[in-house]
């Protein structure tokens, strides 16, 4: 179903019960094809995604002004909307998560550190979290790390100027936040040409990746 509120992409054959809210990036919107192909990967894996704009990128939609995101507090009150709208609609099978591209899976990650919400959802999914400015490694956003509620996975390119394999690894993560690196990817998950994979398999690797996480958190 598509609608200028959002796209929701049902799951295939193997469904397993789980739906995710899937949050957009700064700088694209929820149709970008990153935004595409990622959603089309993970309902193929089972998993019923649900897309929606935050405000700012819904006004760009309307007139086609770029403007940049609204403020944190903004970003997350229409988070919380949506993720209420479709909990109201889930049924006792379905096991709620949320997560999103960049900026969109960081706003998801501060909503796992909101006590307010616990139990909500199970758990949160990040495609290339921004771990830093890039170029800033003084700027690193992990301080609500240590308030997370639920199980937090990060699927992140090992190239990826917002976060790289050697500068993540050389940080203490709490035990609830798992990473799973891409070889080679970007922040898009865009390895170099020299490699014998590309874009495409990778966003696979980490939508294949993600519902392993998904799967195995409604086993437990």
């Amino acid at each position: 179903m598509n609608s200028t509120d959002g796209y929701i992409d049902k799951a295939g054959s193997s469904d397993f019960g789980a739906v995710l809210i899937l949050a957009h990036g700064a700088g694209a919107p929820m149709d970008s094809p990153f935004m595409e192909l990622l959603a089309r990967q993970l309902a193929v894996q089972g998993v019923t995604v649900v897309r929606f704009e935050f405000p700012y990128m819904q006004k760009r939609r309307e007139d086609g002004r770029k403007r940049p995101p609204d403020r944190a507090e903004k970003l997350l009150a229409a988070f919380v909307n949506t993720v209420e709208r479709v909990s109201a609609t889930l049924s006792p099978d379905q096991a709620l998560y949320i997560g999103g591209k960049s900026m969109g899976g960081r706003m998801a990650s501060l909503l796992a550190a909101d006590t307010h919400l616990k139990g909500v959802f199970r758990g949160v999914v990040c495609f290339g979290y921004p771990f830093h400015p890039p170029g800033k490694l003084d700027k690193w956003r992990l301080g609500h790390f240590d308030d997370l509620w639920c199980p937090v996975t990060i699927q992140q390119g090992t190239r990826d100027p917002f976060g790289k394999l050697d500068e993540v690894a050389a940080q203490s993560m709490p035990g609830r936040v798992s990473i799973d690196w891409l070889e080679g990817g970007n922040h898009d998950f865009l390895p170099p040409k020299k490699l014998d994979h590309t874009q495409d398999m990778l966003i696979g690797q980490a939508a294949l990746n993600a519902a392993t996480f998904m799967k195995t958190l409604n086993q437990g």
